[in-house]
């Protein structure tokens, strides 16, 4: 890009032109060109723009950097220049410094489309999602040059949301092809968090014109989004293709490769990425994630540290050494923590982390009271973001109990994938589902995964289903499926979670908990996969995970009284397939795994159809990546400590033994359910179980 600080006149200007021209097929000679003109024309601007834009194009940007630092240093104004410095540091990998060059070129042209987008590659690599969004836009602005969409991006740089959706709904009436259009419509859409909108948005946008790379980037970080780390990953190998050093590119493959649980390829990516940004805290707090689910817990202790060096005001990077479970906090960092706490500007986000991160710290120094006070507002001000609603859950369980009749699934014997190969434990989160998946990944023929979302997608993509009336049903979708359709989503779910097995073992586990709302759907679509409840104490388990802060999901967890109704619901789902479906879900107490775990794994694995193998006793030998908030505590042998832990907290705990009832007096047992109302269940509102991506703890 040569623009002009001075009017060049006469023969250099013919010079400049003739370089410029050079600067594409052959960039040594533009450089010859330009040093010629300069011999004439000593600190003639745009030559020597000329010289460092040529420099690196001919794969030298060290010379570049020199000649654009002195240009910058002369010309203090000149916006093009600075980008130029600002795309020249990049190639050097000093991210940073780069960039401050953009920042301060389109601080002098904000209207500069030539700095706008790579300032957003930065800024997103770096972590920093809001700041790079708003780059974005106004990269989008500055490069529209259509007058009729200019309104709308307008509208999105200065986050009128509402409005650009109206304008870009209205020019898209008339003009339906418009692949600028469609990527801004696309950019609404996943600003209101409706993914699934922009998703199939950008997948028109790639039909209509496939080497829109723009549009790419935004289908794959939708994609990631979705949990649909599988799907993403091909785009961003493309990009990656066409730009390797491009740092929202790695950034973005770092954290899909981590989806796919590729940790030690991500954990390379992260390490290359700090090269070039090392004062960046959000990615040092990636890198933390990626060392600690990998077993590499110094490392990731020190990545955290050193996050919070670069930002004390780190509510997340604190709640991540509290998360390891086995982490303590000496007294200099817990008088850290509250000195932010006091910070009245402190955000809400940072405020609660850190809010969790005490109560763990103190619940260690058996200080309970203190403890329940900050489990406490940790909770509250999480739950104030949160849009749930209890009802829904409420209505999935009646409408399940209406529908998974015994004379349902006699008329559907048969059907579904045969394969046998996942074994799925469902639950709630904290009721012991990573050290059974740690016991059984220990054993020879099975493997171990992560908490896979590719259920609760194929729910949605049923409750997607349209009936008469456009109403939205699920489960009740599943009783128009034949045969066919659902032996193809039980073939969908094993072709979906293939890329997380990376042994070739003949079983795998997917242990998302919140699979028990779709025992019906896997028992139809997957027969033969075994399925295991892990069940823990009501209150043990629930308060558990009211001490938790969870990454996504798990909206249930941060009211007492809500996390007692959804334990309610989820025994009774289960206490209706143990009725219909009698000897199909296999169930493990905690309680009595710790008792007398061997009798416990024999069991689990008499009922997998597996042998018994010693290594299932030695499971914490396993060197596995975890990725939950046990992943430490499943590294050591089965203690007692946590058993009984939720009685310290047992004046607090009203709420939760209230909206418990007679779920808490049976325990093990179930209390009588009574029969399904299958009469009212069609007036009841949509269940939201489908939206439930993921129970992994914040990392």
């Amino acid at each position: 890009m040569v623009s002009a600080a001075v009017e060049p006149v006469g023969t250099i200007d013919v010079a400049l032109a003739h370089a410029t021209r050079l600067l594409d097929r052959d960039p040594l000679l533009a450089v010859q060109q330009a040093n010629e003109i300069l011999k004439v024309a000593p600190g003639q601007p745009n030559a020597t723009l000329l010289l460092g834009i040529a420099y690196r194009a001919a794969g030298d940007p060290a010379k570049a950097s020199t000649v654009l630092s002195t240009l910058t240093a002369s010309q203090p104004r000149w916006a093009a220049a600075h980008c130029e410095l600002g795309l020249t540091l990049g190639a050097l990998e000093r991210g940073e410094d780069a960039v401050a060059a953009l920042r301060r070129a389109v601080e002098l042209d904000p209207d500069l489309a030539h700095a706008w987008r790579p300032l957003a590659d930065h800024l997103e690599a770096m972590g920093d999602e809001r700041a790079a969004q708003l780059a974005r836009a106004r990269f989008l602005k500055a490069s529209t040059r259509d007058p009729r969409l200019l309104s709308a991006a307008a509208a999105l740089c200065e986050n009128r949301i509402p409005e650009a959706e109206v304008l870009l709904r209205r020019h898209l009436n008339d003009h339906p092809t418009d692949i600028a259009a469609i990527r801004m419509f696309a950019e609404v859409a996943a600003r209101l968090e409706r993914y699934r909108d922009a998703e199939n948005l950008l997948a028109r946008c790639l039909e209509l014109a496939p080497d829109f790379h723009g549009a790419r980037h935004n289908y794959a970080v939708v994609l990631h989004r979705q949990a649909k780390a599988a799907e993403a990953l091909p785009h961003v190998e493309r990009l990656l293709a066409l730009e390797p050093r491009n740092p929202t590119y790695r950034a973005l493959k770092a954290a899909v490769l981590t989806g796919i649980g590729e940790y030690l390829g991500a954990i390379d990516l992260y390490a290359a990425v700090l090269a070039e940004y090392p004062r960046q805290p959000k990615i040092w707090l990636s890198y933390g994630h990626a060392l600690k689910t990998a077993g590499r817990q110094a490392e990731g202790i020190r990545a955290y540290r050193r996050a919070i060096e670069l930002d004390p005001a780190s509510g997340e990077a604190h709640w991540s050494l509290a998360n390891l479970k086995t982490f303590r906090f000496d007294t200099q960092e817990l008088q850290g923590m509250r000195a932010q706490l006091a910070q009245p500007e402190l955000g809400a986000e940072d405020r609660y982390h850190f809010h969790f991160a005490l109560g763990k710290a103190l619940e260690d120094g058996q200080d309970y009271a203190g403890s329940a006070e900050h489990y406490l507002q940790a909770n509250a001000l999480r739950r104030a973001e949160l849009n749930y609603d209890p009802v829904k859950n409420r209505a999935h369980v009646a409408r399940s109990r209406a529908l998974f009749t015994p004379q349902f699934f006699a008329a559907h014997a048969g059907v579904g994938a045969t394969a046998p190969d996942p074994i799925f434990i469902v639950g709630l989160p904290r009721a012991g589902s990573t050290l059974l998946e740690q016991i059984l990944a220990s054993h020879s023929k099975v493997e171990g995964t992560m908490e896979l979302p590719d259920v609760a997608i194929i729910a949605r993509t049923l409750g997607g289903l349209k009936q008469k009336g456009d109403a939205i049903l699920y489960p009740e979708a599943l009783a128009s499926l034949d045969s066919a359709s659902l032996r193809a989503f039980g073939e969908q779910y094993l072709a979906r979670t293939r890329i997380h097995r990376k042994r070739g073992a003949p079983f795998f586990i997917d242990k998302m908990p919140n699979n028990f709302a779709h025992v019906g759907l896997i028992h139809l679509m997957l027969p033969n996969a075994r399925i295991i409840d892990a069940r823990r104490h009501p209150l043990g388990c629930c308060f558990s995970g009211f001490k938790q802060h969870f990454a996504r999901g798990q909206s249930f967890t941060y009211d007492l009284a809500e996390l007692g109704a959804y334990y309610r619901d989820y025994v009774e789902l289960m206490a209706h397939f143990d009725a219909v479906l009698p000897g199909r879900v296999h169930r493990v107490c905690y309680e009595s795994l710790i008792e007398d775990t061997e009798a416990e794994v024999r069991r689990l694995l008499e009922y997998c159809g597996l042998e018994f193998e010693p290594a299932c006793l030695r499971f914490y030998e396993n060197e596995r990546a975890v990725r939950t908030a046990s992943s430490e505590q499943v590294r050591t042998p089965i203690f007692r400590d946590g058993l009984e832990q939720w009685r310290h907290y047992e004046p607090w705990l009203a709420p939760l033994k209230a909206a418990l009832g007679p779920v808490l007096a049976a325990y093990p047992g179930v209390p009588d359910f009574g029969a399904a109302d299958s009469t009212s269940s069609n007036q009841l509102p949509h269940n939201n179980y489908g939206e439930e991506a993921s129970c992994s703890a914040a990392e």
